[in-house]
């Protein structure tokens, strides 16, 4: 994990081309980070940080990494190997609050930033935002008070190019707040990559009650929500449903076209946690029971998916969870779906699951 380059006696940073002597206000005015220098098959990456102890934490990949001190001065640093094609989300603990890198113009939400080697693909569509950007908001907030799931969410809902069929956005406020999906659909729209469609957000109250293989949430989103988009006045096309979620969220949105094929027939699943059944996430290790989990006993007992557009993908660095993802995936396809693999740059990190939400959308709608 820890890298040292070569450097002069004044500074270790100068082959990551800072000059100057660490600490100093000239060294902090042309300071900036992350910064990627090539490294054996992957890169040696420097992170900055001005100010007292902290530590580095990464979302996904990597455990937490401590900062050094350059001698006296107020300049911690780590130098981190990193693999090829690699897009992750970071953040500094300083006294075990979450803070931004202050250096870097690619954030996520306002204590957290992200990082791509440069040979990770581009994500042309999505806006790079500082922490301390506000992100827009869709104008219609629908109040969704559930009798099958109780309690109260607010669901937002907006129409890009004028709406269309309507996609549904799993984990929804991580998409309104962290990321900007309503800005990236535009321009995917704006771009012709993409035919109008409306985003519903659809925030999660309790992912592990929620997205786990349960009928609960789908009978709630057939029977309560999507009478109330309908009902809402934005043009949504509740009957070319795509359900888009990650991680659990990927997950459920599977289970949902298993058992729910009248009500879901597109999906687009990133990393989607086919490792779970029931009491795996309460195991010592999670990822290590049957290969498949729960889903892929539903998929076995050979449901008819032949009206299923299913676009799978999981991160490349994501080793443990690819078994279980490969085998759901031949489950889907031998069950009759029609499906597309793919592989992204990142460990099971939102970061890197950004590009294949548009790209699989799309493909999804056909």
């Amino acid at each position: 994990m820890f890298m040292r380059l070569a450097a002069d006696a004044t500074s270790p940073f100068t082959p990551f081309g800072l000059p100057g002597e660490p600490g100093t206000d000239a060294f902090w005015a042309a300071a900036r980070s992350p910064l990627p220098v090539p490294a054996d098959d992957g890169w040696t990456t420097l992170f900055l940080w001005r100010g007292s102890p902290a530590d580095l934490d990464f979302e996904s990949w990597s455990g937490p990494v401590p900062l050094l001190r350059w001698t006296d001065t107020d300049c911690w640093y780590a130098e981190v190997a990193m693999p090829a094609r690699l897009r992750v989300t970071y953040r500094f603990l300083v006294d075990g609050e979450p803070r931004a890198d202050p250096l870097n113009p690619v954030g996520a939400g306002g204590d957290r930033s992200i990082a791509a080697t440069p040979d990770a693909p581009p994500q042309p569509h999505w806006p790079a935002l500082g922490p301390d950007a506000v992100l827009p908001l869709p104008e219609t907030r629908l109040r969704w008070s559930s009798g099958r799931l109780g309690g109260r969410r607010t669901v937002r809902v907006h129409p890009v190019g004028g709406g269309g069929p309507m996609v549904l956005l799993l984990d929804g406020d991580d998409w309104l707040y962290l990321h900007p999906a309503m800005t990236a659909f535009e321009s995917a729209v704006a771009a012709g990559e993409l035919e109008p469609v409306t985003l519903v957000f659809l925030p999660a109250k309790d992912r592990s009650a929620e997205f786990g293989c349960r009928p609960g949430l789908w009978e709630a989103v057939r029977d309560e929500l999507l009478p109330l988009v309908a009902g809402s006045g934005v043009p949504a096309d509740v009957n070319r449903l795509v359900v888009a979620g990650q991680s659990l969220g990927g997950l459920s949105a599977l289970y949902a076209a298993v058992t729910f094929p009248e009500l879901v027939s597109r999906v687009a699943c990133q990393s989607g946690s086919f490792w779970w059944a029931p009491g795996a996430e309460e195991a010592a290790d999670p990822l290590g029971g049957p290969v498949g989990g729960a889903i892929a006993g539903l998929l076995r007992d050979k449901p008819d998916l032949s009206g299923l557009r299913c676009a799978f993908d999981v991160g490349e660095h994501e080793t443990r969870m690819l078994p279980h993802c490969e085998l759901a995936e031949s489950l889907t396809e031998r069950a009759g779906a029609t499906v597309r693999v793919s592989r992204s740059a990142s460990d099971h990190d939102r970061a890197g699951w950004r590009h294949a939400l548009l790209r699989d959308v799309a493909w999804a709608l056909g």
